[in-house]
């Protein structure tokens, strides 16, 4: 029995130092010099359309056809749009016209006219008064009728209230217009400054031009169809900026980081300079769409590469894989 003891306590002395002896000399985990990451190119697609309804009059691209930035590839019917702008623009002149002549006030001719009808209503006052007296002095005497004398009494009456009229229309002339009237002016001449300025802009609208360099993939609406507004006529893809939605294992995504220099290939042999611009801070499941060595269902981030100078050999959804190659101090 006491050899039996003696023998397992050896069998365990000799394991345990074994084991110390592997963990001492055990080598540290490899660490990894290149990542390969599976993806596809991912390029921006534009909807282009009008911003305002009409006859569609004239078509200058086609599919296929690449474009630049400011290129005019459609217009609509403009006859519409250029007589609002001039309906705009007398409507607008219109009331520049009556403002600045409010703003100007009374002219001198006008002010000497109401002069004039003031010294004219004083005199018919005047002449009024000396018949009224007349008829007075006839009237104590017996000569005239009361009749006649109220007749003279309504003239008179009739001709100071014409000179209160002249005077109160001299003073208007010349204190000028209201203040209020002006500041109504002004807002509608605003206003209508406003509609024309909207007025060219819907013309401008009724052409169509290119926001971005690239390539028409689709040409949907052909000259003399009405167009409604915000109805597609072309789709554009972007010649820049030209993606690539890669997505990397939770070991891997320490290794790398924004800005990192990366390597883009093609199945076709195409070599293309990239870096990291965007590394998604949620997980989520590997998508179908995308090819490992492993066949598995894990979670995963979804990475951005922006490619360098690209050319016509990337095309949209096409399988392409990233080379990365990391620092060798890497943690």
């Amino acid at each position: 029995m006491a050899h039996k003891s003696r023998w397992g306590v050896g069998l365990v002395l000799a394991v345990s130092g074994l084991m110390a002896l592997w963990w001492i000399n055990r080598s540290e985990p490899e660490h990894p010099m290149h990542l390969e990451l599976y993806g596809n190119v991912d390029i921006r697609q534009v909807d282009l359309s009008f911003r305002v309804a009409g006859r569609l009059e004239h078509v200058s691209a086609d599919e296929g056809d690449s474009v630049d930035r400011g290129d005019t590839i459609a217009s609509l019917e403009q006859d519409d749009f250029e007589d609002a702008v001039a309906l705009a623009e007398a409507e607008l002149n219109a009331q520049q016209a009556l403002l600045d002549a409010l703003e100007a006030g009374s002219r001198p001719e006008e002010i000497g006219q109401a002069e004039a009808h003031v010294e004219q209503s004083r005199a018919a006052l005047v002449f009024a008064q000396a018949t009224l007296g007349r008829q007075e002095t006839l009237a104590e005497r017996n000569v005239a009728s009361h009749q006649l004398h109220d007749e003279a009494q309504m003239q008179v009456d009739l001709a100071s209230a014409r000179l209160r009229a002249a005077q109160q229309t001299l003073t208007l002339l010349r204190q000028g217009p209201r203040e209020e009237d002006k500041r109504a002016a002004r807002a509608h001449r605003d206003a209508l400054s406003v509609s024309l300025q909207l007025a060219r802009r819907r013309l401008e609208d009724a052409s169509l031009t290119v926001p971005n360099q690239g390539i028409i993939l689709t040409r949907t609406r052909e000259p003399g169809a009405v167009i409604a507004a915000g109805e597609p006529i072309f789709t554009l893809s972007l010649s820049a900026p030209i993606w690539v939605r890669t997505y990397v294992d939770e070991p891997d995504l320490g290794h790398i980081q924004p800005g990192m220099e990366v390597v883009v290939t093609t199945d076709s042999g195409g070599r293309y300079q990239g870096r990291i611009g965007f590394i998604s801070p949620v997980a989520e499941f590997t998508p179908r769409t995308v090819q490992t060595r492993e066949l598995r269902t894990s979670l995963v981030y979804r990475v951005r590469v922006v490619v360098v100078d690209p050319d016509d050999g990337l095309r949209q959804g096409m399988p392409v894989t990233v080379h990365v190659d990391l620092p060798a101090d890497d943690e």
